[in-house]
């Protein structure tokens, strides 16, 4: 008499098991398919479709489980096949038209929703029990970067099973691996919407106890946040509660991830009051004010902030909690990425709010910033073009704020910038230099007590002709001040120069004549210079600019020819 072999019999019960788990996945996705095509009772449809892709998604992660050991799931896996072969007959009526009644098809719709959502349940609580284990689930292989959209929509829905009803490392794995697959290849992220409940898994994750699957979630929605099309479907599943949650209690990459989530969330103040309501702008702040975060930290968090102070309520709150004062402290103690962050939160604060850009005064900002300017101080382009671009927002408005830049000692370090270091922060220093010789007289005087002319001159033959504009029009405006003509007709060579260039211009037909020729009708007014640009050896090419017509050649003429002068031009010009 023959005896069974124990482990032949195991090896046939899981053969057959796989067989029917295969089978099983084949109908779904077969019934997935084919109600594609239905266009009748189309939301009962829709909403059958939205359960058989749970489905299916399930039966596909535990494809490889320890079922052979495992009765119920087998019964399980009969009882789904046997439903999808009912509601593919159900689907074939539909296609054909051939149901006996619209009433009667729709309840068979009805309670074939009810037995698939019977049948999700029990997989679910199966798999929950201890069959979906990261000992015996299937792994399935990453597409290529060609994958098709199939093979892609096939990984990410696994993905989603595991995040759903996986263990601990398997649901972090599957973040892992959803992260990875997002960053490679941005194709993903709109599969990631368009396979059902992905999002609201994510959100629900951001709530986990678990620190690494937390951690991991926020990492992934703070990928999918970048892109503009998606933010609505984070917000609309929730998102701003459980981030704001993670930056309380998370692990310090969780809370950057979720920092920077915020940031991108409310980049155009849409969410503000959702943060805010949540309580984000108090974390927020705690953040910012904690000796302990780091500088990956709070970039984001005072990124999120500045996004938020153009709602004037939270503006109002975040002052009363002494936003000011803590960000100047930021922008004088943190590495440079912090005080970028801060400088660029005190400028949006104060923008357009005079109390505000006062208050930002009083609490030492603009000693902070001219402290940070110091050429002592190692720092890149960046940093030199926000900080500088800070005190002319802030500085340039006020008489007050111009006479303390001067008493700290501003432009002495911006003449630095515009004598030394690479061109673009010459540029800029002379971007900066302009705009303020613009502000008042009090500040061309300082500016030419400082040194400011004989830079501007030097910028006059620049290759640029927006430089040499800048250059010519500042030069125009500070000679325009009695003392600083004194001082600029002291040194001969300004002259020489001005003329020199005013003979190229003219020869060049181009570049800044009505500038260079307003500056030397300026310098008339003084006796030295009318006396220097005499002597200079360049009157007929002035004469010749007059009779070309050249716009104040002419006028430039007659001030040379008045009073004493006039018998130095005799035989020069005739009018």
């Amino acid at each position: 008499m023959r005896q069974d072999n124990p482990r032949q019999d195991q090896s046939s019960a899981a053969s057959s098991s796989t067989s029917s788990l295969r089978q099983a996945i084949e109908v779904v996705s077969s019934l997935i398919s084919f109600s594609d095509g239905i266009r009748v009772f189309p939301v009962k449809w829709q909403m059958l479709r939205n359960k058989l892709e749970e489905l299916n998604t399930s039966l596909i992660a535990i494809a490889n489980c320890d079922s052979t050991q495992n009765p119920i799931l087998s019964g399980l896996v009969s009882a789904i096949i046997l439903a999808a072969n009912n509601c593919y007959d159900l689907a074939r009526s539909c296609v054909d038209l051939s149901y006996s009644g619209k009433l009667l098809m729709q309840s068979d719709l009805d309670v074939m929703a009810a037995k698939f959502d019977r049948l999700l349940k029990n997989l679910s609580g199966i798999c929950t029990a201890g069959v979906l284990t990261q000992g015996f689930a299937i792994v399935v292989s990453k597409p290529g970067l060609n994958a098709c959209k199939d093979d892609m929509r096939f990984y990410v829905r696994d993905l989603l099973t595991r995040m759903k009803i996986g263990d601990t490392e398997m649901k972090r794995q599957a973040l892992v691996n959803l992260r990875e697959v997002v960053v490679e290849d941005e194709r993903y992220f709109r599969v990631i919407v368009e396979v059902g409940d992905i999002v609201h898994i994510l959100v629900n994750l951001l709530d986990s106890p678990e620190i690494g699957i937390q951690e991991e979630a926020a990492k992934v929605v703070s990928l999918i946040s970048g892109f503009d099309s998606f933010k609505p479907v984070l917000v609309g599943s929730g998102v701003i509660g459980p981030l704001v949650r993670v930056l309380e209690i998370g692990s310090v990459l969780g809370k950057e991830a979720a920092a920077r989530s915020l940031q991108k969330l409310t980049e155009k103040s849409d969410n503000a009051w959702s943060v805010s309501a949540h309580g984000g702008v108090t974390a927020l702040l705690k953040i910012c004010a904690s000796a302990d975060s780091n500088e990956e930290l709070i970039g984001p968090a005072s990124g999120v902030l500045r996004n938020l102070v153009g709602v004037e309520e939270i503006k109002r709150f975040m002052i009363e909690e002494g936003v000011v004062s803590r960000f100047i402290k930021l922008a004088r103690s943190r590495g440079e990425a912090v005080q970028i962050s801060s400088i660029e939160f005190l400028q949006n604060i104060a923008s357009g709010d005079e109390s505000v850009r006062q208050l930002v005064v009083r609490e030492g900002g603009i000693r902070a910033l001219v402290h940070l300017l110091d050429p002592k101080i190692s720092s890149t382009y960046k940093f030199r073009e926000i900080a500088l671009r800070a005190i002319e927002n802030l500085c340039f408005s006020s008489k007050s704020c111009i006479n303390i830049l001067t008493n700290y000692g501003f432009l002495d370090q911006l003449l630095f910038f515009l004598r030394n270091g690479d061109v673009s922060i010459q540029e800029l220093a002379l971007k900066v230099s302009f705009k303020l010789s613009g502000t008042s007289e009090e500040a061309k005087k300082a500016m030419g007590d400082t040194g400011f002319m004989s830079e501007f001159v030097r910028f006059l033959d620049a290759k640029s002709f927006e430089v040499r504009e800048m250059a010519s029009e500042a030069l125009t405006g500070m000679v325009s001040v009695p003392k600083n003509r004194k001082i600029f007709v002291q040194d001969d060579r300004n002259i020489g120069f001005l003329l020199q260039l005013l003979d190229q211009e003219e020869a060049n037909s181009s570049g800044n004549k009505k500038f260079l020729i307003s500056i030397l009708i300026s310098l008339t007014s003084s006796n030295n210079g009318r006396r220097k640009i005499v002597n200079s050896g360049y009157l007929k090419n002035i004469e010749k600019l007059a009779e070309a017509e050249v716009s104040d050649a002419k006028r430039l003429v007659r001030k040379l020819s008045t009073n004493r002068f006039r018998s130095m031009l005799n035989g020069l010009w005739h009018s």
